[in-house]
């Protein structure tokens, strides 16, 4: 037994208790004729103390020798710390240790296993496995791990199904590329990484399982980000015989039980918006709405005023920015930089400050006098005290833009508090989109969604204007969880593969089976993939991901403790039929 306790747990009630520790060195204080090691594991530190008059020689001396991260197992006794610490739970007790045997000697670790380190993320990453033992990387991977099971205990317990689904599968189009695996069974041919199970689910609806849940890794060959990885974690759920008011009801709640059991937040239903609400008024269709600043649209009093830039816009729209009235004009210019760098693309940007006695100072006020600019006010709810900012342009372009300028301004003024949750649900989303370079419908969210019911007679006529039975759950600005209600007969989805170009050949060569399945009394079936990465990312008060993911990979896609992805010798290439053409 290495061990009787872990480091975490001992306390003054275990007082003149003889007990076996073992842990990792976190530090060592030597006063010459007495030595303090703090040891460590998952669960804590206790301190360990070394001391001349008490300690066996050997013992004693040995313990001199201790570095950081030496892997070590001691005994002794509980005594009662003089110097107590109130910051750990241990804090009020030592160990003094009367035997020691050092179990791993350990090299000086590249940078320090502290909660604040001098590691940069290239090193961490690099030593990984040494910044698991760092707590604020331990505690998000813990942190995981309760909202996974909280996960599976709240689905179990309303009758869902763990399924597990094949990770080598067929390379199917679903908007992202897909990582490929060559059969060497099968010559010239390969396997895709699943991008989700989709079908899979919708195979288990016609097998009769009725709930399926999974917490099951997906692959998609994608641009990396902050909340973005090449392999990433889904709760991937579907259910048969259901609208989507039923799905919606389940995974409102199960979002409620986590902000309850994890986070200590009770929060009551969630408001639900249009796609095209969400697009007009915060110009994206995962809107933070833990703060204000929607849009306001100012064609109407701001075009036709002899004032270009705004008569040729297709729209002209305005946030009023609170308490930002005072901004100096270093400031404002500041912003129109921003607003004009090349990942945000705006040509300019006018602003309005609104006086607290009720007039207004503009960079257009030789266009516009006091009363074009009241309308201004009102159209955005800007109070006394507010600053306007104003873009125009392209409809879609100038509302990315400003909901850019929003998220911007959010944060500079410590408005997106992490701790503060504000979930809603996006629903009628467009069944299709149009590619302008192809001129070809794309399904916005993926093949199988069915179409509002109301809508079906649009896709011959006017296919833009149809709305899917589809739906987003959004949550402090990021979509955490899509789903939809999906097609569930063979004719409704050949006309789908119609509209998005597929012929009838290619149609059946991808997804024949699925539309076999559906001839074999396929149930009506919907469902909805959370992003757990994402999810737990959120709840935890963080922007990015990585950190609640084990050994994730940098932005390049790489794992650079391992080295991979990595080169392949020719023999594996041969027995594999591939060949590499030289760059």
């Amino acid at each position: 037994m290495y061990r009787s306790h872990n480091c975490g747990e001992l306390n003054a009630s275990n007082i003149n208790t003889e007990v076996t520790l073992a842990g990792w060195v976190q530090k060592s204080r030597d006063k010459g004729f007495m030595n303090w090691v703090d040891l460590r594991d998952r669960y804590g530190i206790t301190q360990l103390i070394f001391d001349e008059s008490r300690t066996d020689k050997t013992v004693f001396e040995l313990a001199k020798t201790l570095g950081r991260e030496f892997v070590i197992q001691v005994k002794g006794t509980v005594i009662e710390r003089e110097a107590k610490n109130k910051n750990i739970p241990t804090g009020e007790i030592e160990i003094l240790v009367s035997e020691l045997t050092i179990l791993n000697a350990a090299l000086t670790p590249p940078f320090t296993i502290e909660d604040e380190t001098d590691g940069g993320e290239d090193i961490r990453m690099k030593y990984r496995y040494l910044d698991i033992r760092r707590n604020p990387v331990k505690n998000s991977l813990l942190f995981r791990h309760k909202v996974a099971m909280e996960v599976r205990k709240y689905l179990s317990d309303l009758d869902f199904c763990e399924v597990e689904t094949p990770y080598l599968i067929k390379s199917t189009p679903e908007g992202a590329r897909d990582f490929v695996v060559p059969s060497r069974m099968n010559e010239g041919q390969f396997y895709a990484l699943p991008q989700s199970p989709q079908t899979f689910k919708q195979l288990l609806m016609v097998g009769g399982m009725d709930k399926y849940f999974q917490i099951v890794k997906c692959f998609r060959d994608e641009d990396l980000r902050a909340d973005r990885q090449p392999e990433f974690t889904q709760i991937d759920c579907e259910m048969a015989f259901v609208e989507q008011e039923d799905i919606l009801n389940v995974f409102e709640g199960l979002t409620r039980h986590l902000l309850k059991e994890i986070k200590g937040i009770e929060v009551e239903k969630f408001p639900r918006i249009t796609y095209d609400y969400a697009m007009k008024t915060y110009g994206n269709d995962k809107p933070d709405i833990r703060f204000g600043m929607k849009f306001g649209e100012l064609n109407e009093f701001a075009q036709h005023k002899e004032f270009p830039v705004f008569n040729s816009a297709e729209l002209v729209v305005g946030i009023a920015v609170p308490g930002a009235g005072n901004y100096t004009r270093k400031e404002i210019d500041g912003l129109i930089d921003w607003v004009k760098r090349p990942q945000v693309g705006a040509s300019g940007m006018v602003y309005v400050k609104c006086n607290e006695d009720g007039t207004f100072k503009s960079s257009v006020d030789k266009f516009y006098d006091n009363d074009d600019l009241a309308n201004w006010a009102k159209a955005t709810e800007a109070n006394p005290g507010d600053m306007i900012f104003v873009l125009s342009g392209p409809a879609n372009k100038t509302r990315a833009q400003l909901s850019a300028l929003r998220m911007e301004l959010a944060t500079r003024l410590g408005l997106r508090k992490p701790e503060e949750f504000a979930p809603l649900w996006v629903v009628d989303f467009p069944l299709l989109e149009l590619d302008e370079e192809s001129g070809r419908y794309h399904a916005m969210h993926h093949p199988f969604t069915s179409p509002k019911p109301e809508d079906m007679a649009l896709l011959e006529t006017e296919p833009g204007k149809v709305r899917a039975n589809a739906y987003d759950m959004v949550l402090n600005g990021n979509e955490i969880g899509g789903g939809s209600i999906r097609i569930h007969d063979k004719a409704t989805q050949q006309l789908m593969f119609k509209y998005l170009g597929f012929t009838e050949e290619e149609a059946k060569a991808q997804f024949g089976f699925l539309m076999d399945a559906f001839q074999f009394g396929a149930p009506p079936h919907g469902g909805l993939a959370f992003g757990l990465d994402r999810l737990v990312a959120i709840l935890g008060g963080q922007e990015t991901i990585r950190d609640f993911i084990a050994f994730p990979k940098n932005n390049s896609g790489r794992d650079v403790m391992i080295d991979a992805p990595a080169a392949i010798d020719d023999a594996q290439l041969k027995e594999l039929h591939i060949k590499i053409d030289a760059i």
